[in-house]
């Protein structure tokens, strides 16, 4: 017997196929739009690479900035560099970089990309463990001496600055104690350790920069989840379940936290460029090869391919945090999953 198709379900597969290619056209158009105001932008900055390379040089004159104008292609009109770097960027070739080493962009962003993303991964996969429960606890038990204590504990460490936490934490744990190396990210006899000793090694060097990132997130992500829950428990299907008699981790886990997790979806995925962002401080202090700090260097060297791989990187991320955001919404509420199917049968 031969299977027959479902009624409608060629025109639902349409209806999906056409929504995501517009989707996917206006991701592209918004992608667009933010290279040409960013490579613009980059340019208002006062100072150019060849006067960063040629500032401290006595013998370099006009004539040799003239030359690494030339070189570059800076001496080009702006709109004929970009359509050119446009070009290379269609066939995911972020150019050279101008600094002394003149590797490829592409290179040296991969070379800092994992330990920058795992870190931040990592520090976002402890906020939720550990925040979520913290708001959702502050929530149930408002006005009690144990939500006033969450709440003193939270804005202390809100309100904490990363680099002073950086330094005590440095002081106790890595001068102090000794437990935990100060700064880098491999001991001087990595090479001579175990593959177990090398990853128990790399994990020391990350432990306080982790920690340090950690206490700022887990303050802000606990507290909008405390205001979201709060809100949630107002409403009048919470009373009605609890009224049915069902029990209060039910009504708690199941319709309370899914409802209040939706602003805390929209935070997360707005937090998603932060991964490169947002870890310069940290990077800087602990003096660890990751990608914010490149991205720092970029900017005081006026490297342009290097600051528009990265600037490029972090809209990729802010696109992607959208779409997980998405994800995220449809997972959460049941009724957005209905939506997009009544969306598809039309």
């Amino acid at each position: 017997m031969k299977n027959t198709p479902i009624p409608g379900s060629a025109s639902r597969w349409k209806a999906l196929a056409v929504r995501a290619a517009r989707k996917t056209l206006w991701m592209l158009l918004v992608l667009w739009g933010i290279t040409l105001v960013s490579f613009f932008v980059i340019h208002l900055a006062p100072g150019t690479p060849t006067d960063m390379q040629t500032s401290l040089n006595p013998l370099a004159g006009d004539m040799v900035r003239e030359r690494l104008n030339a070189l570059y292609g800076l001496d080009r009109p702006l709109w004929e560099q970009y359509v050119d770097w446009l070009g290379r960027l269609i066939r995911l070739d972020f150019g050279i970089s101008l600094s002394s080493d003149a590797r490829p962009v592409m290179e040296k962003i991969m070379e800092r990309l994992p330990l920058t993303v795992g870190m931040n991964v990592i520090s976002l996969l402890l906020t939720l463990l550990i925040s979520i429960p913290i708001g959702i606890v502050s929530a149930v038990r408002r006005g009690t001496f144990l939500d006033r204590a969450l709440t003193v504990l939270v804005f202390l460490g809100f309100a904490m600055p990363s680099f002073w936490l950086a330094m005590l934490l440095m002081l106790y744990f890595g001068i102090d104690l000794g437990w935990l190396p100060l700064s880098g990210l491999t001991s001087l006899d990595y090479a001579q350790l175990s593959p177990l000793g090398k990853a128990l090694d790399i994990a020391k060097h990350l432990t306080l920069p982790i920690l340090v990132g950690l206490v700022g997130s887990i303050a802000g992500t606990s507290r909008f989840l405390r205001s979201s829950m709060l809100e949630v428990l107002r409403q009048d299907y919470m009373t009605t379940a609890r009224a049915k008699g069902l029990p209060a981790r039910l009504v708690i886990g199941r319709h309370g936290l899914r409802n209040a997790l939706l602003p805390v979806i929209t935070m997360l995925g707005l937090s998603v460029p932060g991964l490169i962002g947002g870890s310069v401080i940290i990077e800087t202090i602990f003096a660890l090869p990751g990608l914010g700090q490149l991205f720092y260097a970029a900017v005081m060297a006026r490297d342009y391919p290097l600051i528009m791989g990265n600037l490029v990187l972090g809209a990729v991320l802010t696109l992607l945090g959208n779409m997980l955001a998405d994800a995220g919404y449809s997972l959460a509420d049941p009724r957005i999953r209905a939506t997009a199917k009544q969306g598809g049968k039309a």
